[in-house]
């Protein structure tokens, strides 16, 4: 029996090892292990619940070893994995003064019709937002909510990349919208964007007068396993249209940093894009679901910038009712 549970012990440790650093084995998309650490938050209490269980068992002199063991077992990778969720940031609403030359990012996976265009509009103006991606958002939404915010004086552009042949049938989901201010310029979908990824509609807009970054509203599939193939892809392509330029990022991405770990490039989490929320104290901060604490949620919604920009604060947004995802507002300023 001892040799048992000192077996038991060391599957149970490397299992822990596996799900608390997982891209250090390279399974940090693979299946099964993307989606527990998805939810690092999640996994971490998970952890501590389960030492508090094995110290309770260790009263039991016939399995005081293994139980002692298993705790201790549980307390390193939750404390490993707490680290981990404190460097990314547990959450901070801290927004500074917008500048003249400051840009406000806004995306809001907005479920379709699950969110209105009048909470859109409203959160947008309240945030003064100048770049508003919306996954699952129709042009005929977004063009709602354009002309709601120009009624508050926030005028913006309406761009949609749809991935249905008739834009007024199939589901919400097949329709990412963009919307830009007046104030960065004009902007065009390029259609390299329909060769993007692969289930659900990307758009890379592009500065008409050359002028300006280049915006991509991303929304890459989720990693069901039907689809994991299709979610790998997504990440690898979202990295490449992060180039070494003046590029910024915004949408669901349906992967946390611990799945991008290796598509960075020159120590950058995303190609060349830096994430906003865990540069500014908000990495840890769950998106998705909305029904459960931050915390325990999965950060899979991000914006993302090159060096060209100072990432300066950002918050995330709880509403009461509507989508499954909350909304990220990240403010960037020029870099010096």
């Amino acid at each position: 029996m001892r040799s048992l549970g000192v077996l038991v012990t060391v599957i149970f440790a490397c299992v822990a090892a596996v799900l608390t650093w997982p891209q250090f084995f390279r399974l940090e998309q693979t299946i099964g292990i993307a989606h527990i650490v998805a939810l690092r938050g999640a996994t971490v209490a998970g952890f501590a619940v389960l030492a508090v269980v094995f110290l309770l068992l260790a009263a039991s002199r016939r399995i005081r070893g293994f139980a002692v063991s298993m705790a201790l077992v549980c307390v390193i990778a939750a404390i490993c994995g707490g680290v981990t969720l404190g460097l990314r940031g547990y959450g901070s609403d801290t927004l500074p003064a917008k500048q003249d030359d400051s840009v406000r990012v806004m995306t809001w996976n907005t479920a379709g019709e699950a969110t209105t265009a009048e909470e859109i509009a409203q959160t947008a103006v309240a945030m003064d937002a100048d770049i508003i991606a919306l996954p699952e958002t129709t042009e005929a939404t977004g063009e709602e909510v354009a002309l709601l915010m120009r009624d508050l004086d926030h005028p913006m552009w309406v761009h949609t990349e749809a991935y249905n042949e008739d834009i007024e049938r199939g589901p919400d989901a097949w329709q990412t919208t963009l919307l830009i201010s007046p104030d960065l310029g004009d902007y065009s979908v390029i259609e390299a964007s329909s060769d993007g990824t692969t289930v659900l509609p990307s758009a890379i807009a592009m500065p008409v007068n050359g002028d300006g970054p280049i915006v991509v509203a991303a929304h890459a599939v989720a990693p069901q396993p039907s689809y994991l193939e299709q979610w790998r892809h997504d990440l690898a392509w979202l990295a490449d249209q992060c180039v070494d330029g003046n590029v910024i990022m915004a949408g669901d991405f349906n992967a946390t940093l611990d799945h991008m770990s290796r598509l960075g490039q020159g120590g950058a989490d995303m190609g060349y894009c830096y994430d906003a929320a865990s540069q500014t104290g908000n990495g840890a901060a769950g998106t998705w679901p909305s029904s459960i604490p931050e915390l325990l949620g999965a950060p899979i919604d991000h914006v993302m910038a090159t060096s060209n920009w100072t990432i300066s604060g950002s918050a995330v947004i709880d509403k009461a009712e509507g989508s499954d995802h909350r909304a990220l507002v990240v403010q960037l300023d020029p870099a010096d």
